[in-house]
């Protein structure tokens, strides 16, 4: 009886104490549609790396890490429905990994006061923290990518790409379109022909755009692809010969998912890179120990080390350090959305930090800053090795122009301030 009653003491103490505090981070991922094959590899590089600090660490400054997945299928509609059932549960911050659902979460997101992290995608005048309080896209943006690759082919030209024919082939969505101003407003400036190429969901058929390709020729094709649409126009690139060298896609469309279908005809193809490919980085040592051989991996445990996992891993890392930055700034392990947001816009990625993370010269030193949402603006080229089935780094990292990127920012970002009435800040 005594022991009963001893029992019944304890647990009334239980019922009564506060619930452990928890860090909740959302991922809202696609392991399922015509986008699974590359939303699967990102959704565990994201879950890893959060599950390697829960198991090494005990999470971030004691608190443990709490991650909500909902799947959205790539589809708008869904991103949203899952961001009104998740919100209430203390999200963080939240990453679309969509342009079309970060478009839909911008108001939202900020009339509720929860940060929003579209890396290297989204709305890329989200970039001016004068407008976009809430929204964050650092490393880069999509206009930063589309002055790299055209950076990178001023480059292979000496300098001078003056009647040069460029062709865009885009999905035909938010997405897509995003680096088309941008891509204008550089012919302009540099004096090549632009043709515009959009690819209608999911991109299994192009064989008219590349039929346009091989009559007029382009000397250069660039490509804003996702899922399959990526890995068909490899393939169709192949078929009718065209120079793979003079192939460029976006860091959307640069995986292993993309260019291994198409075999030794993906050879030579090449994609920005916002943060450096494979294995090779203290940081897998501690993964295999807390995570794989633990039986914690989110996945099936094929595609660790890929292009996309990385790239998942990397949110990952950001969203954690500016987890860490909060709760240095606030003083209080247990922060709020507000809180989180103050990270965001404090966070100072150096190489030295990178380092210590176990993940040394793998992406860009940047800082944020209220005025810049959007990091450093910067990207690598890497090339596809078809026989050694690897990407290879064969530049450093190229700056955006910002003389042409920064501009269009500031005109984006104000007619959208005017419109919505929004008073700027960092004054």
């Amino acid at each position: 009886m005594r022991l009963r009653l001893a029992s019944l003491a304890l647990a009334g103490i239980m019922a009564a104490a506060p619930a452990m505090a928890e860090l909740v981070v959302t991922s809202l991922s696609y392991r399922t549609g015509a986008y699974a094959a590359n939303g699967i590899p990102v959704a565990d590089g994201f879950a890893d790396y959060l599950t390697l600090l829960n198991e090494r660490d005990g999470g971030i400054g004691g608190v443990p890490i709490k991650m909500i997945e909902c799947e959205t299928g790539y589809n708008t509609e869904k991103g949203v429905e899952c961001y009104e059932a998740t919100k209430g549960e203390g999200a963080l911050v939240y990453s679309p990994l969509s342009t079309g659902i970060t478009y839909q979460l911008i108001p939202k997101a900020s009339a509720d006061g929860i940060p929003v992290h579209s890396m290297g995608y989204g709305r890329t005048s989200a970039a001016n923290g004068k407008v976009f309080e809430w929204i964050f896209n650092y490393p880069a943006t999509y206009w930063d990518g589309a002055s790299i690759a055209i950076k990178h082919i001023l480059d292979l030209n000496g300098g001078d790409i003056k009647g040069k024919k460029i062709a865009l082939v885009y999905h035909n969505s938010a997405y897509g379109k995003e680096p088309i101003r941008t891509l204008e407003e550089l012919a302009k400036k540099h004096g090549y022909e632009l043709s515009l190429l959009p690819v209608d969901h999911p991109g299994q058929e192009q064989k008219s755009q590349w039929l346009q390709i091989r009559r007029e020729k382009p000397d250069y094709v660039l490509m804003w692809g996702w899922g399959v649409m990526n890995q068909v126009a490899i393939q169709e690139a192949a078929n009718i010969r065209f120079p793979m060298e003079n192939f460029i896609g976006v860091w959307w469309s640069g995986s292993e998912n993309d260019t291994l279908p198409a075999g030794a005809g993906a050879d030579g193809y090449k994609a920005l890179a916002l943060a450096n490919p494979g294995s090779d980085y203290p940081i897998y040592a501690d993964l295999k120990k807390y995570v794989y051989d633990a039986g914690k991996a989110a996945g099936a445990g094929d595609q660790i080390g890929y292009v996309l996992y990385n790239r998942g891993m990397y949110q990952a890392l950001l969203t954690t350090e500016a987890i860490r930055k909060a709760q240095e700034i606030h003083g209080t392990k247990d922060i709020t959305p507000a809180m989180m947001r103050d990270g965001m816009e404090a966070l100072n990625i150096t190489q030295d930090r990178m380092g210590e993370l176990g993940l040394p010269d793998f992406g860009p030193a940047f800082e944020v800053s209220c005025e810049n949402h959007g990091g450093s603006g910067v990207a690598k080229i890497q090339q596809w090795d078809a026989n050694a089935k690897t990407w290879n780094l064969i530049t450093d990292w190229i700056a955006a122009d910002r003389s042409v990127v920064d501009p269009l920012i500031e005109e984006d970002s104000m007619a959208y301030a005017k419109e919505n009435n929004i008073q700027l800040r960092c004054n």
